[in-house]
This record gives structure tokens, sequence and C-alpha cells, in this order.
């Protein structure tokens, strides 16, 4: 099974079936299903079924994840890229206005 904290894996009996569910733990007090399979003739049917169910959910969540971190960390790197040109074009400005000032001084 997964060292994981928030997916869990649960297998139910259901009359002469058995049924397997890849649960989220939401919050503290609610659990919610995120996918289900049914209709298995043995609880060790269930439970393999669950576990490669379970650890190719958890390989797409890490593998989504990390498109998003990337993501994020891309646009943060150009916001900061665009912040840092913008500071360097009001100095710019700023030079350029002192300069006009101090000729203006001249005169």
């Amino acid at each position: 099974m997964s060292d994981s904290k928030k997916y869990a894996l649960r297998v139910i009996q259901i009359e002469n079936t058995w049924k397997t569910e890849i649960t989220r733990r939401m919050t503290a007090t609610k659990t919610i299903v995120s996918k289900s399979q049914d209709g298995f003739a043995s609880e060790a049917e269930a439970t393999a079924w669950g576990e490669q169910a379970l650890q190719g959910f958890l390989s797409k969540q890490a593998d989504r994840n990390k498109r998003k971190t990337e993501k994020h960390l891309k646009a943060k790197s150009l916001a900061a890229a665009i912040a840092a040109e913008s500071a360097v074009d009001e100095e710019e400005l700023f030079d350029a206005e002192d300069e006009d000032e101090d000729d203006e001084e001249l005169n």
C-alpha cells in the first residue's frame, strides 16, 4: 500500500462481490471517493486492483503537481524579470530628469 496520508484504499464486501475504493481525505472529518470498481469475485482480486489503481492514481497526481509547480515557477520568474526591467526603466527615467534639471540650472 501507499504511504500517502491523503489517499487510501478501502475494500468492501457487498453481498457476494467485493468493491474497491480509492478515497481522498478532504478534511479531518470528511473523506470522498475518488475512484471505485466493483464486481470482484474475491477480496484478494479487489485489493490487487486497488493497489495498482492507487499507484497509478498517485503517480498521475505527482506528474500533475510537478507540471503545475513548473508553470507557477515560470510565471513567477517572468514576473520578477518584468519587475526588474521596470525598475531599471524607472531609474533611467529619473536619471534623465536629473540631467535635465542640472542643464537648466547651468543656463
